[in-house]
């Protein structure tokens, strides 16, 4: 059986959707499985277990100059590297315009379905197109941890049952390294913690022993890891800029992260690193950690105390 995965961006929801991969290769395991991807989270889902093969677009910047010559000439090139495989089942798990696209382009198999999800859920996007794409429009509870939809997806469109925990298949690297890291940046300002909350938190992991890791995907950002850095001392390293897959094996290595709701956040999750997650708002019921005893997150607004924050991450190194 030929699976196709669309699930595009961003960072955060490729992560969400790994788990839904594992439970295919569980339930059918002879199944080849592709999925098509931002270029730009491509060497992350390369990543992921039980993956053949991945399929690079580029929608975003693709949009930005619909009529120029490379944009045509890179789009038939996708087109073709998407039509190389006919498919048994497209499963679209991102629910938006741009997604129903991919799905409505790829290739079916003799007796091949598309299918998408029937409705929105609370606090994600959703567009009409994917519904009228599919084959197969597939309800789901208006209420979805962002994890459960996709497997949940998945798992009614072919015909199996769920059971366990979420894996993501990323696997990880010996943690043969004390460092923490502390991930401060993301994409809203309004989700990004006090920066002198962050020194304090440092100064506390630093007592313990731990070195820091600080990294960065923006000037802003960088420039924040160095103000930090400078506050904390020589044991608080700020990163080079890496590729995502640099990035992520480099995270595996670590004793552990503390971030901020965001891609490398949900990473440290997939990757199964002692990690507290910071909400500064009460959503975290959508794409907070599910349940494992060494990740948590804290939730308050404007924003968790130091005290909250501490006492999480705590729990979730001396558990008991």
């Amino acid at each position: 059986m030929n699976i196709l995965i669309v699930k595009l961006s961003s960072l955060g929801d490729v992560v969400h959707a790994m788990p839904a991969v594992q439970d295919l290769r569980a339930a059918l395991p002879h199944a080849r499985i592709d999925w098509v991807v931002e270029r730009g989270f491509a060497p992350l889902v390369a990543r992921c277990e039980g993956v053949q093969r991945v399929i690079p677009c580029e929608l975003r910047r693709w949009r930005r100059a619909p009529l120029a010559r490379s944009t045509r000439h890179e789009w038939r090139a996708f087109r073709n590297d998407l039509h190389r495989q006919s498919y048994d089942a497209v499963l679209d798990l991102q629910g938006l315009t741009k997604s129903a696209l991919i799905a409505h382009m790829a290739r079916l198999a003799s007796g091949g379905k598309r299918y998408a999800m029937a409705n929105r859920t609370e606090g994600s996007s959703y567009e009409a197109p994917t519904r009228w794409v599919a084959d197969v429009a597939i309800p789901v509870g208006p209420q979805s941890h962002a994890v459960q939809r996709s497997r949940e997806l998945c798992a009614r469109a072919l015909g199996y049952g769920l059971a366990g925990p979420p894996r993501y298949g990323l696997g990880a690297a010996d943690r043969h390294d004390n460092t923490v890291v502390l991930i401060h940046g993301t994409s809203r300002e309004d989700k990004c913690w006090p920066e002198p909350r962050w020194i304090a938190l440092g100064e506390r992991l630093l007592a313990q022993g731990h070195r820091l890791g600080l990294p960065h995907g923006n000037d802003a950002e960088c420039a924040r890891s160095v103000r930090i850095a400078q506050a904390l001392g020589a044991r608080a390293e700020v990163w080079p800029r890496l590729s995502l897959d640099a990035l992520t094996e480099r995270m595996a290595r670590s004793a552990g992260a503390i971030g901020v709701d965001s891609g490398l956040s949900h990473i440290a999750v997939a990757l199964d690193l002692p990690h507290v997650q910071i909400y500064n708002f009460d959503t975290a019921w959508r794409t907070g950690p599910l349940g494992a005893a060494h990740q948590r997150s804290v939730y308050a607004s404007p924003a968790p105390a130091l005290e909250a924050v501490w006492e999480a991450w705590r729990a979730v190194t001396m558990p008991g």
